[in-house]
């Protein structure tokens, strides 16, 4: 009993130790949005919704609901997303999310839960921008989406254009009438985001 406390007690220093850096401890990961209140503000403080490139251009758009029959997790609310981009004209549009200028730094990697709408139809590929405050923008194409909830894990390291994760400013999805060539019109889901370790 004795040997277990201690191994106990030592794991528990050693994880402090590691997750202990310049005198913050960090947690292993930092939930940026669970959406299980189905409201706003995210779980950091932050604004979010849906942006379109023209609001007077009706023949594409993005709109934004809170869904509690399609979450992550069985319970709370997830972030449905219908959108359009079969269009005429240039079209992109999506959604964006406000980090509060957070410290990303001491995590190494983006996670979300991602699922399209079977019924809907969906694209099986979106954009995903990073930002931070120095106005650099980092970019990833997430692909292979189902009709299945799947955790999309990215490292940060993969945010082309990203080179400091000191102080992010915001998450976008993009929607856009290139990449989602194969259903240009359609409905994703997206619950528990978080940056992690």
């Amino acid at each position: 009993m004795k040997a277990l406390l201690f191994f106990l007690t030592a794991s528990a220093v050693a994880l402090a130790v590691v997750l202990m850096v310049s005198g913050q401890v960090f947690a292993a990961a930092l939930v940026i949005a669970d959406f299980n209140t189905g409201e706003k503000p995210n779980n950091i403080g932050g604004d979010f919704g849906a942006w379109n490139r023209d609001e007077a251009d009706q023949t594409q758009g993005c709109k934004m609901n809170f869904n509690q029959t399609e979450m992550h997790g069985g319970a709370g609310s997830s972030v449905q997303l219908d959108y359009d981009v079969d269009s005429p004209n240039p079209a992109y549009n999506g959604f964006w999310m406000k980090l509060q200028n957070q410290d990303a730094s001491q995590y190494d990697k983006l996670s979300l839960w991602i699922k399209g709408d079977a019924a809907a139809g969906y694209s099986a590929k979106v954009k995903l921008e990073l930002k931070n405050a120095k106005g650099e923008v980092g970019k990833y194409t997430v692909s292979n989406i189902t009709a299945e909830w799947q955790e999309i894990v990215i490292p940060l390291a993969q945010f082309s254009g990203l080179t400091d994760l000191t102080s992010m400013t915001e998450l976008v999805v993009v929607f856009d009438d290139m990449t989602c060539s194969g259903k240009k019109q359609g409905t994703i889901y997206i619950d528990d985001i978080a940056f992690v370790k």
